[in-house]
């Protein structure tokens, strides 16, 4: 990874810091994040293009992630990533409604990376196999929409001091 400096990012509000952000640099998260996987994914793009999203794309963080139900205590349960390549068919319509930040794990299609560039997006990776680590970043999570997906569906997570590397 590049440099050793700390970087934290305090979302929604510190969006404009992510230009600063180099490639293979860790920064640590806080604020609130969404979760959304693939069945969410459609739904959403529904909503958006009927115009009743429940997200506002341009100030969001979209986390692909499926979490488990929490335990007794705890505010979630394990909350890997999933592999953001399974979400690449929907980027075009998610950057063209804003979206600029995503974070999963694996790489994306080339041609969703150009289109990232292209809108000034950022991509960022959480560790894989680190579900219960990152679980631990999580200080509450609460159902937004869509509860018949179950794990799928949409929760926002605040969290703190989330680890994620920047790739695109």
């Amino acid at each position: 990874m590049a440099g050793s400096r700390r970087i934290d990012i305090d979302v929604p509000g510190g969006l404009d810091a992510l230009k600063g952000i180099s490639p293979g640099e860790l920064a640590y998260i806080s604020g609130h994040i969404f979760t959304a996987r693939d069945q969410a994914h459609v739904r959403l793009i529904k909503d958006l293009k009927d115009g009743k999203s429940p997200i506002e794309l341009p100030s969001a963080v979209i986390y692909y992630c499926g979490p488990t139900p929490a335990r007794k205590g705890r505010p979630i349960g394990s909350c890997g990533p999933t592999t953001s390549s399974r979400m690449d068919r929907f980027m075009d319509t998610l950057l063209k409604y804003g979206l600029r930040f995503c974070i999963g794990k694996g790489d994306r299609d080339p041609a969703v990376a150009d289109m990232m560039r292209q809108y000034g997006a950022r991509y960022f990776v959480a560790p894989g196999g680190a579900g219960a680590y990152l679980a631990t970043k999580v200080i509450s999570s609460r159902l937004i929409c869509y509860p018949d997906l179950g794990a799928e569906a949409v929760f926002s997570l605040q969290v703190k001091d989330f680890p994620v590397v920047r790739v695109i």
